[in-house]
């Protein structure tokens, strides 16, 4: 296609080059309110942040801070995904995942946001018709709960005043992936569980629970904030996770950034 006219006098363009001069205008123009959008993003949050987080935690304890921190960001939308299961952030799209427990070795970037006890408890139903353990190794003969996600599996770890620790094997008739199904089944006097303190303490304070072996400390569960990238995050991602950190920071210790390992 010829795009201009060139005589020895002057030089014009064709209908289609004139055309296609405007279109190029408007391209170049697009890239750069593209480059201006993609630059605020890195300092003004807003947009649509992803986040994926286990099903109980994301129910109990992040909601309310998502609620938190829309009212103080309302440039900014939420899509939460409530998954036990870790799911891969970069294939699934998400800007970040909110996960409990020991994180595998992996390229991820994660911040440790806050650590939460671990309750080892029964209801009085069960325990007037069991027996209550005396100690740790008394747990082989009573009926355990077992989270399928917990690692080591089948495995509860203890430790005495003294730092002396007792690893005991359990085993029982009810697994399951969800800690709210697991939290039914000792309420329903269905057996013993080690759970978080956030799922049970109100069930504790109203005597529908009863806390076992309580000279024995369980294994903390540790909050991580984990994403895929250090560099270049984006103002929505990163004051989610220090709103996050702040709001977990009254009784925990926050750390800094650091690989998953």
């Amino acid at each position: 296609m010829r795009l201009i006219n060139r005589t020895t006098r002057r030089v014009s363009a064709t209908e289609v080059g004139q055309n296609f001069y405007e279109r190029c205008l408007r391209i170049l123009s697009e890239l750069e309110e593209a480059e201006v959008a993609a630059g605020e993003s890195q300092s003004v949050p807003r947009g649509l942040l992803r986040v994926t987080a286990p099903v109980s935690f994301g129910t109990r304890q992040l909601a309310p801070a998502i609620a938190d921190y829309l009212v103080s960001y309302p440039d900014v939308s939420i899509e939460l995904s409530l998954d036990d299961p870790y799911l891969d952030l970069v294939e699934k799209r998400f800007d970040l995942a909110i996960r409990l427990g020991h994180l595998a070795d992996s390229s991820l970037i994660a911040r440790k946001l806050c650590t939460l006890a671990t309750i080892l408890c029964a209801s009085p139903g069960y325990l007037e018709a069991n027996g209550a353990p005396r100690t740790p190794h008394d747990l082989i003969r009573h009926n355990c709960l077992v989270y399928t996600y917990a690692t080591p599996h089948g495995v509860w770890n203890f430790v005495d005043r003294d730092g002396k620790q007792d690893v005991v094997r359990i085993s029982g008739r009810f697994l399951a992936n969800s800690g709210d199904v697991l939290l039914a089944l000792v309420l329903r006097g269905g057996g013993v569980a080690i759970a978080p303190d956030y799922l049970v303490e109100d069930d504790l304070k109203a005597g529908r629970l009863i806390r076992l072996l309580p000279e024995y400390a369980t294994p903390e569960t540790a909050v991580h904030a984990v994403y895929p990238h250090a560099r270049h995050l984006s103002a929505k991602t990163r004051t989610f996770i220090g709103f996050l950190a702040s709001r977990f920071v009254g009784s925990h210790q926050i750390e800094q950034d650091g690989g998953t390992d």
